[in-house]
């Protein structure tokens, strides 16, 4: 029982025998004392609704008094409407009629403390309507035909307003319930809501692992309304979690499925790989370098679309690939080094014939040419011998040798045409094209700034300035 409901004050019987005046030889009764209750009245006695004030005003208990009187034979009355009812006995005549009105004129303000409590408690908003219900169902108990002295009209009056208060309390309380329960069914569907919208997000884009966490936070929001809120109607309760439960079973199955996927494509991948790495190995010590690296470009195409086969195995697998690829380009490139220095020493021996061949220019007479192009075919047929040299100085060494050979054959040409009687006619027009193309030539010169491109102008100027000198 709550601490609002009240228990009856320990009363004097109102059956109690009566002294009679004139039975002086009855024993002089004692004062009233509380009676020890029985086992059964023990248990039907309920908690107070209240502590009671210890001690009252002289005038508080002067205005209760009022309403009370005691009769010579020591009974005790109390106004109650428009007669008196008799709510006591007492006896002890040493005391006077004073002390019998103050006992129980206590009794009523003690009483009338209870009512006061209630009033009280209905102000505030923790009170329950069940302890407003028994809290007035026991008060009206005592304050029917109770055994004290006091305004009885007023008690009754207070009573009906506290009825009527606790009433109104109720429906307030009741409304205030109503609009809690709207609120709380509000929240709880705001989080049903979020989950169903995170149900309905999932995709082959989801993040499942954040997903996992923003449903294990609205379960963490779930539990904690549950604990904070007001209770919610267990059939709306139901619908809401089935609601909630639903939405997290749907991310549960959808990542499960997901998981599944992700593992047969992991394995997938992961057979994908191996096999890969077996062909790499396979082919990691050819020398044929193009070919091969051509194989090992396709090979490292199909291991990107082969997809990942999970961090731990990605990492083994990429390591041995890496490997024997590593084994092959490595190889590639020592022999690249090698023929790089080899081509270099091609270079170089390239550029000594070269200057052996540009020292037999210039070329003065046939007779000069004719030994120029003796000498210069055995430079030729050294120079077949040499071998590769760097693809870049290709171009530069080959124009210069190309040049002694045009610059001897053009002494050879002309002498050849000085014995050709058409010859002549031709000889002043051939001269104004060389003139033209040599100014040509310093003009492309002047504007070039490719090194190589610039000396390639300088040397074929060089071969026309020989061709005009011959013509001349």
């Amino acid at each position: 029982m709550s601490d609002e409901t009240a228990t009856t004050p320990e009363n004097v019987s109102a059956n109690a025998p009566k002294a009679s005046a004139s039975s002086k030889a009855a024993p002089k009764p004692a004062a009233p004392k509380p009676h020890a209750p029985s086992p059964a009245a023990f248990a039907k006695k309920t908690p107070k609704v209240a502590p009671v004030k210890s001690s009252y005003s002289d005038e508080e208990l002067a205005k209760a008094e009022a309403f009370g009187r005691v009769a010579d034979d020591g009974t005790v009355y109390v106004k109650d409407g428009d007669g008196e009812r008799e709510v006591g006995q007492f006896t002890d005549s040493g005391n006077g009629t004073d002390a019998a009105l103050r006992l129980y004129a206590t009794r009523y303000l003690d009483l009338k403390a209870k009512l006061d409590f209630l009033a009280t408690r209905l102000k505030s908003q923790s009170v329950k309507p069940h302890d407003i219900d028994d809290s007035l169902k026991l008060l009206k108990q005592e304050i029917t035909n109770p055994p004290v002295v006091g305004d009885l009209a007023a008690l009754n009056a207070q009573f009906e307003e506290l009825a009527a208060a606790g009433a109104a309390k109720k429906e307030e309380l009741a409304a205030a319930r109503k609009a809690a329960v709207a609120k709380a069914i509000e929240e709880r569907t705001a989080i049903v809501e979020k989950a169903e919208a995170l149900a309905a997000s999932l995709g082959d884009n989801t993040n499942w692992r954040s997903t996992a966490d923003k449903f294990r936070a609205l379960f963490d929001e779930w539990q904690a309304h549950q604990r904070t809120s007001v209770r919610i109607d267990k059939a709306q309760a139901d619908v809401l979690w089935k609601r909630f439960s639903s939405a997290r079973t749907v991310f549960n199955q959808s990542r499960r499925k997901w998981a599944q996927n992700r593992d047969a494509e992991r394995a997938r991948a992961k057979s994908i790989k191996e096999s890969i790495i077996e062909e790499a190995d396979g082919i990691k010590d050819s020398t044929d370098w193009g070919e091969t690296s051509r194989k090992f470009n396709e090979l490292m195409d199909r291991w990107k679309k082969a997809g990942r086969a999970g961090r731990n195995d990605d990492d083994a697998l990429w390591a041995r690939f890496r490997e024997a690829a590593d084994t092959f380009f490595n190889a590639r490139q020592a022999d690249r080094d090698q023929i790089d220095s080899s081509e270099k020493e091609n270079l170089a021996a390239k550029e000594a014939l070269l200057v052996r061949a540009e020292a037999l220019l210039p070329v003065k007479d046939v007779k000069a040419a004719k030994e120029a192009r003796q000498a210069l075919s055995k430079i030729q047929d050294e120079w077949d011998q040499i071998g590769y040299v760097p693809r870049g100085d290709v171009h530069r060494i080959e124009s210069r040798l190309d040049a002694v050979e045009k610059q001897i054959k053009a002494v050879e040409d002309a002498e050849w045409t000085q014995s050709d009687p058409e010859t002549d006619a031709r000889k002043s027009s051939f001269e104004e094209q060389l003139t033209a193309q040599l100014a040509e030539l310093s003009e492309k010169i002047a504007n070039e700034s490719d090194p190589k491109k610039k000396a390639a102008l300088e040397a074929e100027k060089a071969t026309k300035e020989q061709w005009l000198n011959a013509v001349k």
